[in-house]
């Protein structure tokens, strides 16, 4: 299982180093399954190295939702960051043309 994780290391303010093992949402959703399946949640808490409340933080965002499900959402997410960023880019352009066409025709453009 170590070799399915992602290891995070974390530098605090004050210098201590912690490593943190961070579940992919494929591994969040099997977990979850075998906490359904009858899997005592306690072995589940020693088997993929997680707190209590860390399972029941996944079981309330993940529960209801199945690897297609988290796979769309993702490319959902995706799409939406591609969507922001272009949104910002034409802003921007729009915004130097504006100030363009200000220096060039003054009171051309009338600003509310």
């Amino acid at each position: 299982m170590q070799s399915l994780l992602s290891k995070i290391t974390i530098i605090d303010n004050s210098g201590d180093v912690a490593c943190v093992l961070k579940l992919a949402k494929t591994q969040i959703i099997a977990m979850l399954n075998e906490g359904r399946v009858g899997i005592p949640v306690v072995d589940l808490y020693c088997k993929y190295n997680i707190a209590s409340s860390t399972y029941y933080k996944f079981k309330s965002k993940y529960d209801c939702m199945n690897i297609a499900e988290i796979k769309k959402l993702k490319s959902l997410a995706k799409e939406n960051n591609r969507l922001k960023q272009m949104y910002a880019d034409i802003s921007l352009e729009h915004k130097i043309l504006k100030e363009v066409l200000e220096k060039k025709f003054p009171g051309l453009i009338d600003d509310k």
